[in-house]
């Protein structure tokens, strides 16, 4: 049990770290207008929507609900998400 708690607050932790790095870079890249911000701003809400699907999925697939367990699942799936964005945003840069 205190590995899933010490794994909630590492996801949780490592989830803001990746967050803190990608809200201003599409700040950025919405600020700038034009086609490349307005495809932006359609994949942060696609993104979001089909994120939060495959969490609602892997809670009922689990039967229990939102058990200590998928909730650290879930917060790595938007981890790695983040972290998927982070690195195409700033490779977009370059």
């Amino acid at each position: 049990m205190e590995e899933l708690w010490f794994s909630l607050w590492w996801q949780s932790w490592a989830l803001a770290m990746e967050t803190a790095i990608v809200v201003p870079l599409r700040l950025q890249k919405l600020a700038l207008g034009g086609r490349h911000a307005e495809r932006e701003a359609w994949r942060m809400v696609e993104e979001k929507v089909l994120a939060a699907q495959k969490v609602q999925a892997m809670m009922v697939e689990s039967g229990q609900g939102a058990t200590l367990e998928t909730v650290v699942q879930s917060i790595d799936h938007y981890r790695r998400k983040a972290g998927a964005n982070r690195r195409r945003l700033t490779r977009q840069r370059s």
